[in-house]
């Protein structure tokens, strides 16, 4: 291992941020992970770019562009020794090593010292083309996984308003209300390894519930635990902090409550939950729960406002038409989203044994199977 001053050059930026210009002809690097643009050029290489401050985020770039004075350009001395591309993948995968080596309190920085001081393996260029090659070809597949589950949200959200548009023909929510209540407070003391599913906000949204960081508790033999217990088909809203996040408890979701922070909606039989919690998602029903806040310091809604939720009630054939597609889309999505979970852990594989010179052709077979799977989602 050597140091990776001993193979870079490194300069930075001269310009202010306010320098750029949107109709600019050339790019403009500034500490954003998104470039601007610039309408004169002071660079023309092959180069990694770093975020000197902010988030110090790593890109890669050839041509002709511009850069903010916090940014540092990293041009390797020999290219035949260390290739761009490389270093490129080499100083993404350092990002967090990068971090903790970071000075300052409100605004992160890095001096160039943290740069060049690096440890790499310079492994042969013929080797380092290889690494850069797959991983490129890993990052493009989570690229077009994440895009795939992009659209079908997009798909969601685009029938919703082919099948009801924005109607204000509106009726309030209470009248189609069963059962209303608020969830579970102190229950901290209940939480367990496994057991009862304990619904808080962030497992709420978008109309489905989210198990990933799911809590379990074991609820007391209380009236609070029969009040809040969940069943299939239960609305679920947030009632403070991020006010208006919907969900709707699936089939065989098993055992689960909800927090003081959620109400548990259950709705009559002329609206489908599905629906209700899709028409809230959209803007123009999420603001309409906006506009019941009436506090400017904390956030909340009581009962007498979520009873006078307006809501658009069409025919009950075509909300359980909507309900169906939501459900086929959101199991196609599940899929996905467990792909890209695989993907992202074979992506940190790679990366790992890649700069340790310990690639071999059993990932080269994962990503050659993830591939066409993903050219065939992306072109459904």
């Amino acid at each position: 291992m050597e140091k990776l001053g001993k193979f870079i050059n490194v300069r930075t930026g001269k310009l202010d941020a306010n320098a750029a210009d949107e109709n600019g002809q050339f790019p403009f690097f500034t500490c954003a992970v998104q470039p601007l643009r610039i309408n004169t050029a002071t660079f023309d290489c092959e180069c990694v770019l770093v975020a000197g401050n902010g988030d110090l985020n790593v890109k890669y770039y050839n041509g002709k562009f511009n850069a903010y004075q916090r940014t540092y350009i990293i041009e390797c001395k020999d290219k035949e020794i260390l290739s761009p591309k490389f270093l490129y993948r080499f100083l993404e995968k350092s990002l967090r090593q990068l971090r903790s080596q970071t000075k300052g309190g409100v605004i992160q920085y890095l001096r160039l010292n943290d740069l060049t001081d690096l440890k790499i393996i310079l492994l042969p260029i013929r080797d380092q083309l290889y690494i850069s090659n797959i991983l490129n070809r890993a990052e493009t597949l989570l690229t077009q996984r994440k895009e795939s589950i992009r659209l079908l949200d997009e798909y969601l959200k685009s029938t919703f308003l082919e099948m009801f548009g924005d109607n204000s023909k509106l009726d309030q929510l209470g009248n189609n209300i069963s059962y209303l209540t608020s969830g579970s407070r102190g229950w901290a003391k209940y939480y367990s390894d496994k057991g009862a599913k304990f619904l808080r906000i962030q497992n709420i949204g978008g109309g489905v519930i989210r198990t990933d960081n799911i809590i379990y508790v074991n609820p007391p033999n209380s009236a609070e635990t029969e009040r809040t217990r969940v069943i299939e088909g239960d609305l679920i809203i947030s009632i403070t902090a991020d006010l208006g996040r919907t969900s709707v408890v699936p089939k065989n979701f098993g055992e689960g409550y909800i927090n003081q922070h959620l109400a548990l909606i259950r709705l009559n039989k002329n609206i489908n939950p599905i629906y209700a919690a899709y028409f809230y998602n959209m803007p123009f029903g999420n603001n309409a729960i906006q506009k019941k806040n009436r506090s400017a310091v904390k956030a909340g809604l009581n009962f007498n406002d979520i009873k006078s939720f307006p809501i658009l009630i069409p025919p009950l054939e075509l909300q359980n038409q909507f309900a169906h597609i939501v459900e086929k889309t959101e199991t196609l999505k599940a899929q996905y989203q467990t792909s890209l979970k695989e993907l992202e852990n074979l992506y940190q594989s790679l990366s790992q044994k890649a700069f340790k010179g310990e690639l071999n052709a059993k990932y080269e077979e994962l990503l050659m199977a993830a591939e066409p799977q993903v050219e065939y989602i992306t072109s459904k």
